[in-house]
């Protein structure tokens, strides 16, 4: 369903971690319904210009990723999960982003999922030509549905919902809605998805480095102070403008 080729892993050698660009092109790939995915959007968003970042959001399915790869949640797993609740509290309060688990996690993230959210997200990119600041905002105001405020991001009440507090208006979230079921955004959402592939995905967050005509990539939402040093900047921690901020 999704498409993909046999692929190369890419090597970081001493020249690799360069970048001459003084605008640096970064692209996230990310699914809503991934929590590590939410602070990573939130950490690249305030380095934005900090690091003077050409930051471009690439609304994927993470569903999609994990077939192709052949990669298992890590909730799936018993002991990981444990740990993934305790260590996403400790992130998001060192991150300072509101983030709580679901009251059932389980069938927040497996059995009501993402891919209409995903496929509402695309729309917005799809009808935003210019930017992606409506796409920032919408995709801010999903994680807070799921990740903050427990609640559903599937239906279409609920999308509304969120199109209305990123700024849009009745008539234009009718119009995205309808977008969303279009095979036009169907089929950009499967490109985008098949494009994090070709960048060996097999999780979301996924941030991509284009440095010197290549693209490097980095999963998770814990490397940026060795994405810092690959592209020549600071880590100043999740809060660049309280770097001495305490947990």
């Amino acid at each position: 369903m999704y498409p993909t080729k046999p692929l190369h892993a890419a090597s970081i050698g001493p020249h690799s971690c360069t970048m001459s660009n003084p605008r640096k092109v970064v692209e996230l790939f990310y699914d809503v319904v991934s929590p590590y995915s939410w602070l990573g959007f939130e950490v690249l968003c305030r380095y934005r210009n900090v690091w003077n970042l050409d930051l471009r959001f690439r609304p994927a399915y993470l569903g999609g990723v994990m077939h192709l790869s052949g990669n298992k949640p890590p909730a799936t797993v018993p002991n990981k999960a444990i740990y993934m609740a305790t260590d996403l509290d400790r992130q998001a309060r060192y991150c300072n982003i509101p983030l709580r688990f679901p009251a059932n996690p389980f069938e927040a993230m497996f059995e009501k999922g993402s891919l209409n959210a995903m496929r509402f997200v695309t729309a917005v990119s799809e009808k935003e030509k210019v930017g992606d600041s409506l796409v920032e905002k919408v995709s801010r105001e999903l994680w807070k549905r799921i990740w903050s405020a427990d609640q559903d991001i599937t239906e279409p009440a609920s999308l509304s919902e969120a199109g209305l507090k990123a700024g849009f208006s009745a008539s234009e979230v009718e119009e995205l809605l309808k977008l969303a079921k279009s095979q036009q955004v169907k089929d950009k959402l499967k490109q985008a998805t098949a494009e994090a592939m070709e960048h060996q995905a097999f999780g979301f967050p996924l941030i991509v480095c284009h440095m010197d005509g290549k693209p490097e990539a980095f999963f998770g939402s814990d490397r940026f102070e060795l994405m810092a040093y690959c592209i020549g900047e600071k880590w100043l921690g999740p809060q660049p403008d309280k770097p001495t901020a305490k947990m």
